[in-house]
Formats: structure tokens, sequence, C-alpha cells
């Protein structure tokens, strides 16, 4: 094997890997955006004003 054709090789594995790195780190910050955005969402809803005696019972004669 030429010594060439070894370097080349190892230099197209290092930025493979470098490149699955960078998209690891780009999709984890996006998962990270997208779990505040979702927990902002949740932390915007109105907060149910519900009578205290609904869901205390369960009709099972329906």
């Amino acid at each position: 094997m030429d010594v060439s054709a070894v370097a080349s090789a190892v230099s197209s594995a290092t930025q493979a890997r470098t490149g699955d790195a960078v998209n690891t780190l780009v999709l984890k910050k996006a998962m990270d955006i997208q779990a505040q955005t979702a927990a902002q969402l949740l932390q915007a809803l109105p907060q149910a004003s519900n009578p205290p005696h609904l869901g205390n019972s369960i009709d099972v004669k329906a």
C-alpha cells in the first residue's frame, strides 16, 4: 500500500468522525431548544378551574 493512500484513508476517517460529532452536537442542541419550547408552552396553558366535585366518580352504568 502507498503511504499517501494510507494518509488519505486516515484523513477521510478523521473528517467523517468530526462530521458525525458535529451532527450529534447540532441534534442535541435542537432537542434542547425543542424541550425548552415545549416547557414554555405547557407553562403558558391556563390552569383549569373546574369545580372540586368533578372527576371524583365514574359512571359505570353508561
